[in-house]
């Protein structure tokens, strides 16, 4: 079985046949169209398929298409994908070995390379195994052994001073890159444009990845290892916090998975492959996956009364105290997703950009105008209208998933916790009462403040120097 990421498709000259085929999880993209005569037509991009289909739509992961049999067929079918709840005892070196072996793997190439740190868990990980095996590798021979790691973020935001720190402690060869809000803003279109989305948590997350991707191309890299696929794998995001059981938690993060490629690995793809930059992404491994999946999903639950955090069994696993990894307090750093991290003025600049341009008559007639996906934000609606511009078939728009969302959250998750249902925001700062800077009551509908009130309120942590840049 073919180990790697992948789409392509294989042409037979001896009778016209072809099998199209894409990787496991989907890291690589790739969509189908039809032509209005028959045809079948293969593309990286829905760019590709915009002028010749009548009908196109996601290749899904881990299949492969066959001309002859004019339909799909599933390749990839681990034992998780059932949802059955695995029971096998949790193994901290086992786990770490296979992470080691996945990232190791990575660092086979023969191009300039670095990793993507943002400073927290998944990130740093990455960058401390990879340093800890740089040395032995044919890449050391050519490029050296000192890894080059990359940053992007507001002055003053959080992924910066995290990152710096963690860069001073591993050694890397460390390179950070401010962009102002209005940096940001002016890329949205050009964002929407490659990424193919119109997904609010995955344009908040793309446009710094962007920015920072054209930077790093600039230096002659061309290949960076990322740590997308822990939090879906581990349950990392903060609204895990209220998962009632390990059967849910586990559904959970199980569906989270099988939803990466129109999320995350879209992102981490094409926000990189704008600029000729290949991102590779260790924690979405086959084999690593396989085993992280398999054990008994009620070590992944979050138990604050047993000192288990989010991701505790990731954590864990690489809590050394002969050789450490990481220093104990960035190996249990709060998760920070990547669009908050960036600088909290982020989020807020782009509500109040779209704010400006979307008025309230045009959200009154959004259902109309957007029957499906119907935006219920004006930044969701400022993203449909870009999107749109570039994408206007009813295929394109079927391609982005919808539903209410917290904190990342699929829509059955919601429901774990009944405040949530009036503040549905993919930031991680929507997680109330989990988040160390979630959003102020003030900020929040009449009816989740009067809820959230009654409850210990956490106090704000404003991280020092975030600004928006003019």
């Amino acid at each position: 079985m073919l180990d790697g990421v992948f789409s392509f498709v294989l042409f037979d000259t001896r009778d016209r046949s072809f099998i199209a085929a894409r990787d496991a999880i989907g890291v690589t993209p790739l969509y189908i169209g039809w032509g209005i005569d028959g045809s079948v037509w293969i593309s990286s991009e829905m760019k590709g398929l915009n002028d010749d289909c009548e009908h196109f739509e996601i290749f899904p992961p881990g299949h492969l298409y066959s001309s002859k049999k004019g339909g799909f067929k599933r390749w990839y079918n681990p034992p998780w994908f059932s949802e059955a709840i695995p029971s096998v005892p949790y193994d901290p070196l086992t786990l770490r070995k296979a992470f080691e072996k996945a990232v190791i793997k990575r660092l086979m190439t023969d191009v300039p390379f670095g990793v993507l740190l943002s400073g927290g868990l998944d990130s740093s990980l990455v960058a401390a195994v990879a340093v800890r095996h740089l040395a032995g590798t044919k890449a050391a021979k050519r490029w050296g052994t000192k890894l080059h790691s990359f940053c992007v973020g507001l002055e003053g935001s959080p992924d910066l001073k995290a990152a710096r720190e963690v860069a001073d402690c591993l050694g890397t060869m460390h390179h950070e890159f401010h962009f102002s809000v209005q940096d940001g803003i002016d890329a949205i279109e050009d964002v929407i444009y490659h990424t193919e989305t119109y997904d609010v948590t995955t344009i908040r997350a793309s446009t710094p990845m962007f920015l920072m991707s054209r930077k790093i191309k600039s230096l002659g890299v061309k290949m960076v290892i990322s740590g997308e696929g822990s939090d879906e794998i581990f349950g990392g995001y903060l609204y895990f916090h209220k998962a009632p059981n390990k059967e849910e938690l586990h559904r959970e993060t199980c569906h989270k998975i099988k939803a990466l490629h129109q999320y995350d690995c879209l992102r981490a793809n094409k926000a990189t492959s704008a600029w000729g930059l290949e991102a590779r992404v260790p924690f979405l491994d086959k084999e690593f996956i396989n085993e992280a999946m398999s054990i008994d999903p009620e070590w992944k639950m979050i138990r604050p009364d047993l000192g288990r955090i989010e991701k505790w069994v990731l954590r864990k696993a690489f809590d050394d105290e002969e050789q450490p990894f990481l220093p104990k307090h960035i190996l249990y750093r709060q998760k920070e997703q990547f669009s908050d991290g960036v600088g909290y003025s982020w989020i807020d600049g782009l509500k109040a950009h779209a704010e400006s341009n979307v008025t309230d008559k045009m959200m009154s007639n959004a259902k109309f105008i957007y029957p499906h996906n119907t935006p219920t934000t004006k930044e969701a609606y400022y993203y449909r209208m870009i999107f749109e511009r570039f994408f206007p078939q009813n295929s394109a728009i079927l391609t982005v998933p919808g539903g209410p969302s917290v904190a990342c959250s699929t829509a059955k998750a919601v429901e774990w916790d009944a405040q949530w249902s009036g503040n549905l925001d993919p930031s991680g700062r929507a997680a109330l009462g989990v988040h160390l800077s979630a959003y102020e009551l003030e900020h929040l509908p009449a009816t989740v403040a009067a809820v959230t009130s009654k409850k210990p309120r956490m106090l704000k942590a404003v991280a020092p120097g975030v600004a928006i840049e003019s």
